[in-house]
């Protein structure tokens, strides 16, 4: 049908299984293409807010509130018109800039250019509380009925001004009422702080070295938001009976794991969210444990499917053959061994680092190292170049390095942020 959205799964698996054998794994590659996902039906309706640090480190330098300020008028003027938008002022708590009292208004040529000229008088005092910001952004997100809502999250410190549990509940309210991408500008900003965010609001996280890149991270933010054209996606799986679901996680662009975000369809079928799509392209691994048949017989292992407002978007099957034929049997799939490694990567530097933070040099040395290598081994240049900066390598295909003695801390902070992203294997042709 003509005004159906576009989307296609495809599968990459192995699906002949040794005898005895239990766990299948799969990655379904999902892409949503088309200039307009929704037909003749028109964009979604949207709204924004952008949540922007004030606290007073953001005049050291004066650059970044310059360039925050600079950064939140091109959100602005990317919005389509009519869109519902507020930005908020955050320190130690939340307060408007525009609209001047809690709300948000529709995006015209004249209340752009009021939200600009509030944004442009804007000065920066006090400290920093993340979760005060996210809780004035899940309440003015609360009168809007729009089928997207996205925030932008700019903080240049760490989240002082409140204890981690504050930050928590409220990051707890806020999940499945909107998306958030978290971003961090200067040099003493948290990563863990800014992929939590993230990561429970299903964003994007990253962190910008140089206050003049902030206008362009914002710009691509905004249209980004404004090209989504199917709002509340989830990834459903349906598993016979007898299977367990080991996991379900998104492993391109970033890893997440979605497993212990399953909302119960049935005692057998499962959603896991994957917020608002545009035209883009995503991997999940998924995998089952299965009840081992004989040799000889194959078994649906799992239907997935993405569904939104209750329709199908697209569909594939999962499968397992059992045999005993060893060449059939033993093949690993590059797809799967491809992202089981880029989660590991993730996992590592992640681990290393932490270890390195708590002083413990032989577990980061081993982990970091193991980070090397696996970046090395899949061809991931952007995250070898960041474990670079972290660690002398001395062998990278054997993991073999040194810590650094000294290591500024957004080089240690950049590369935890980004160690979530991942790139594809090369498909070879047949």
């Amino acid at each position: 049908m003509s005004g159906q959205p576009e989307f296609v799964a495809e599968v990459d698996q192995n699906e002949y299984l040794p005898a005895g054998r239990r766990i299948v794994d799969a990655i379904v590659t999902v892409t949503a293409s088309g200039a307009n996902l929704r037909g003749n039906s028109g964009p979604l309706s949207a709204a924004q807010v952008i949540m922007i640090d004030t606290s007073g480190s953001m005049t050291a330098p004066h650059s970044k509130i310059q360039q925050a300020k600079r950064a939140t008028a091109v959100a602005i003027d990317t919005l389509r018109d009519g869109v519902a938008f507020a930005v908020v002022a955050g320190s130690a708590h939340a307060r408007m800039v525009y609209p001047p009292q809690p709300g948000m208004v529709p995006a015209s040529q004249q209340t752009r250019a009021q939200a600009k000229a509030a944004v442009a008088g804007l000065r920066a005092e006090g400290g920093t509380a993340i979760g005060a910001w996210l809780n004035m952004a899940n309440h003015l997100f609360a009168s809007q009925p729009a089928e997207v809502k996205h925030a932008i999250l700019l903080t240049d410190g760490q989240n002082q001004s409140e204890r981690p549990e504050d930050l928590q509940r409220v990051l707890d309210a806020c999940e499945g009422r909107f998306i958030c991408d978290s971003r961090g500008v200067g040099a003493d900003w948290v990563a863990d702080e800014l992929r939590k965010v993230a990561s429970t609001l299903l964003g994007t996280a990253d962190g910008l070295e140089n206050p003049a890149d902030l206008p362009a991270a914002f710009q691509a933010m905004t249209a980004s938001a404004m090209g989504k054209s199917v709002a509340d996606v989830s990834l459903r799986v349906w598993s016979p009976a007898g299977a367990t679901i080991r996991f379900v996680k998104q492993v391109f662009p970033q890893v997440e794991d979605l497993t212990g975000r399953r909302t119960e369809v049935s005692a057998r079928i499962g959603d896991y969210p994957t917020g608002a799509w545009g035209a883009e392209s995503r991997d999940y691994h998924i995998s089952v444990e299965l009840e081992p048949q004989p040799v000889g017989e194959e078994l649906l292992a799992a239907r997935v499917s993405l569904v939104s407002a209750g329709q199908v978007l697209t569909e594939r099957l999962v499968l397992a053959r059992w045999t005993d034929d060893e060449e059939l049997s033993t093949r690993i799939n590059r797809q799967v061994a491809h992202y089981t490694g880029q989660a590991e990567l993730a996992a590592a530097i992640q681990d290393g680092l932490k270890a390195r933070d708590a002083g413990d040099v032989e577990t980061a040395t081993a982990k970091l190292g193991r980070a090397v290598q696996l970046a090395t081994e899949s061809g991931h240049a952007d995250t070898a170049k960041l474990l670079a900066r972290v660690v002398d390598v001395v062998d990278a295909p054997t993991g073999t390095v040194r810590l650094k003695k000294q290591v500024a801390g957004v080089d240690a902070e950049l590369t935890n942020v980004r160690s979530v992203k991942t790139i594809r294997v090369k498909k070879t042709q047949a």
